[in-house]
């Protein structure tokens, strides 16, 4: 009972540090990641696709943030 309560609480930890309070942010990383994994497969160079992700998903999570906020 206790090992369940502990992998419970480990797993929800991870959940929300991941997600955090953006879901879609961690959406954009995970198909960033996904679409360079593929272009790496078909032989493209792909450096540029994570930091152009990280930037637009930081962009519209500010956006969001700030017109809920008005």
């Amino acid at each position: 009972m206790i090992l369940w309560r502990w992998a419970r609480a480990f797993v929800l930890f991870w959940v929300d540090y991941i997600f955090g309070d953006d879901w879609t942010f961690a959406a954009v990383i995970g198909a960033a990641l996904l679409g360079t994994w593929g272009l790496v497969e078909a032989g493209v160079p792909a450096w540029w696709l994570l930091p152009l992700a990280v930037l637009g998903g930081t962009v519209l999570s500010v956006r969001r943030a700030v017109l809920r906020g008005r």
